[in-house]
């Protein structure tokens, strides 16, 4: 199973790379879409990990992905500097996925 990260920081690709995960720094909308679309034309990267910053400015391609692909499975972390989400950003997904109050 391989892995690739695509970060818009130096320290996250560096910790990434000590983990043995592979990736690329990137700071344009652009560069990082057209690079999405070459990760997920591989068939040997299952999953595509993206920082959460990075994510958003792609938001719209990253859940077109989402919803119609069943591989590769993105993953959003957030970098050195937090999340970007908000603290219950899991209670609030799961009451909107299945209509539970936690």
């Amino acid at each position: 199973m391989n892995i690739y990260l695509i970060s818009d920081n130096r320290d996250t690709l560096v910790g990434m790379r000590l983990a043995g995960i592979k990736g690329t720094i990137v700071n344009e909308k652009k560069e990082a879409e057209k690079l999405l679309d070459n990760l997920i034309k591989d068939k040997n990267i299952l999953i595509i990990i993206i920082t959460e910053k990075l994510a958003e400015k792609m938001r719209d391609k990253i859940n077109n992905i989402k919803q119609k692909m069943k591989s590769p499975l993105i993953v959003e972390i957030p970098d050195r500097h937090g999340s970007i989400k908000s603290e219950d950003y899991i209670t609030g997904y799961v009451r909107d996925s299945i209509g539970i109050r936690i």
